[in-house]
């Protein structure tokens, strides 16, 4: 059985707060494992290279990564729950920026 979608989130960010996409999509096993997982802030007037993504952490191509204004970094997997806790707060520093 191949793996399902259970998230698939976009939430679109005031103008007055940052302005860009938040966005949130997560699959996962037949035991309910999370199998894949992307989370992204994407702003285009902030970045237009890699979709307009700003910073995201994603586990595309066979490993867990960090996208940061269009460098890509492997990151050390702990849980999902620690990828959720660090790419809010890459958002929330980044947000205090702008």
């Amino acid at each position: 059985m191949p793996d399902r979608k259970i998230i698939d989130e976009t939430h679109k960010i005031p103008d007055k707060r940052g302005n860009g996409l938040l966005r949130r999509e997560l699959w996962v096993d037949k035991n309910g494992k999370i199998t894949r997982y992307n989370l992204a802030y994407i702003n285009h007037k902030l970045h237009f290279a890699d979709n307009g993504r700003v910073v995201g952490y994603d586990n595309q191509h066979g490993y867990h990564h960090r996208h940061y204004f269009g460098r890509v970094e492997p990151i050390d997997f702990v849980s999902f729950e620690e990828v959720e806790k660090r790419f809010e707060h890459d958002w929330l520093i980044l947000r205090q920026q702008l």
